[in-house]
């Protein structure tokens, strides 16, 4: 792990002194909402990429909307910067604070304000846990459809601010297909409502530009979800084969013939073996690779899905393909791919997860670049990703305590990320850019398109005091980052062929 400031020549800065914010803050907030002290701070002190680290110059955790705007209005007119944070679940140090900032905890904002059963959908506060949501619904057999693995502790505004998926996004789509309308307060206060509760809503679809804005250009106060019917049936198949390029090439005639799965998920040996010595799923531990295949609706649909499912994966190559037994059996076979996380930090001192998105017609040749790079780093990479849509999840093994591991893990990230957009893909999926991937935004992007993206934060926060150097990198700074990699000859990189 590393103590840092993670935004560079992007810092804001400001004269205000500690003690005369927090006595400004105590005209609205009790003293039990302000957190200042180094004790208090460190539960703060960095998101789930936990290797980066910075303590919070301030803390504080409002319960009111109005809290919220007064607390920006006093940082907007002083010049403070402030960074919004969930549940901490996420993956790209999105929510890591500031040494001069407020870091602006939303954990008390935990309540579902309304459940609308016969519109669908329900009015929620941002610091409601993902999973509550379906759980509060279930009752009039609705359910919301993203179900992210960190879904038991991440919050649906940090699934707002990240556009986040989940195991099922290949049918149900991401968060930003599953919200109806947001409340945000803005830099300088303000309240607005994005979006409508109804099927269209005039104007700009600024609903899309404000989920995975990364907490770069409001507060978010609420959030309408939409909610979905509980299928009437749901069933999984279980495909293994005995090499991952296969089972790569299999995902890719899934979605040729035309069947839409309602999960689509891939493992490979390591994080089988992981996977099952963790919550013992029934995984076949010689399989160097698996794919497990949902189908879900009416119990005739099912049924001839999953049957063409079956057949179509042992054209593939498949060398087991079993059909879970019972709803005990299917979620089983779920649990052991959304705890493939923890189960492979029992494995590993440390691990460093990517978030590159491919075409689905790369997979099996991407995997396979992806293995020749951690021969090349002498680092193990453990394969657990959202097949269906592309979305890799590649977890990178390293030891913090071996001096350089760290370092060269963010290196060989780095080339799977620059692999995923040699071929067509992104950097990221549904983790965001964070701190993690700011320098890589520079391959991604050209100097035009950052310039636009900038112009979009100055409209909605002309101070820039949100979430500052987080997201959307400087041209200053990727000038800086091209111009290392030139002299390292690392771009173009000299081993990625073109496909």
């Amino acid at each position: 792990m590393s103590t840092i400031h993670p935004h560079g020549s992007e810092r804001v800065t400001h004269t205000v002194g500690k003690k005369a914010l927090i006595a400004s803050l105590r005209q609205f907030l009790p003293d039990s909402a302000i957190l200042a002290e180094t004790e208090q701070l460190r539960a703060f002190e960095c998101d789930g990429l936990s290797a980066y680290q910075c303590l919070p110059w301030l803390v504080v955790l409002p319960d009111s909307v109005e809290q919220v705007q007064q607390l920006l209005r006093v940082c907007h007119r002083l010049g403070v910067p402030v960074v919004a944070r969930g549940a901490g679940t996420g993956l790209a140090g999105g929510a890591i604070p500031l040494d001069n900032g407020v870091l602006l905890s939303m954990a008390r904002f935990n309540r579902i304000l309304h459940i609308d059963a016969a519109n669908r959908l329900a009015r929620v506060q941002p610091g409601v846990r993902n999973v509550a949501i379906s759980q509060a619904v279930a009752q009039h057999g609705l359910y919301y459809a993203p179900d992210p693995s960190s879904q038991i502790a991440c919050s649906i505004g940090g699934n707002v601010a990240e556009n986040s998926g989940g195991v099922h996004c290949l049918k149900y789509g991401l968060t930003t297909h599953n919200i109806l309308r947001l409340q945000i307060v803005t830099m300088d206060g303000e309240r607005v409502t994005i979006g409508d509760h109804g099927l269209d809503s005039p104007g700009y679809d600024l609903l899309a530009l404000l989920t995975g804005s990364e907490g770069m250009l409001g507060v978010i106060v609420e959030i309408s979800v939409k909610l979905l019917p509980i299928p009437e049936c749901a069933q999984v198949i279980l495909a293994a084969f005995n090499e991952i390029e296969l089972a790569g090439n299999a995902v890719a005639a899934i979605i040729a013939e035309g069947l839409i799965p309602a999960g689509l998920e891939m493992m490979d040996k390591a994080a089988i073996r992981a996977a099952e010595d963790f919550v013992r799923a029934g995984y076949p531990l010689d399989a160097a690779a698996i794919l497990l295949c949902e189908m879900d609706g009416t119990e005739e649909q099912v049924e001839s899905d999953i049957m063409k499912a079956s057949q179509l994966l042992q054209r593939q190559g498949a060398i087991e393909v079993r059909v879970a037994d019972s709803e005990q059996d299917r979620q089983k076979m779920w649990a052991g791919r959304k705890a493939a996380f923890p189960a492979v930090g029992r494995i590993s001192a440390d691990y460093y997860c990517m978030d590159g998105t491919i075409p689905r017609r790369y997979l099996a040749r991407v995997l396979k670049k992806i293995a020749e790079l951690s021969d090349r780093y002498a680092l193990p990479v453990v394969n657990v990703f959202h097949a269906g849509d592309g979305n890799l999840h590649p977890l990178i093994l390293y030891d913090a305590n071996n001096e350089g591991e760290m370092a060269k893990a963010e290196r060989l990230g780095g080339d799977i990320l620059r692999l995923s957009v040699e071929v067509g893909g992104t950097i990221t999926g549904e983790h965001g850019v964070g701190v993690e991937k700011i320098n890589h935004m520079c391959l991604q992007f050209k100097e035009g398109e950052l310039a636009l993206f900038h112009a979009v934060k100055l409209a909605f926060d002309e101070k820039g005091l949100l979430n500052p150097g987080k997201a959307v990198p400087s041209l200053h700074r990727c000038a800086e980052f091209g111009a290392m990699h030139v002299h390292r000859g690392e771009l173009p990189h000299p081993d990625l062929e073109r496909f």
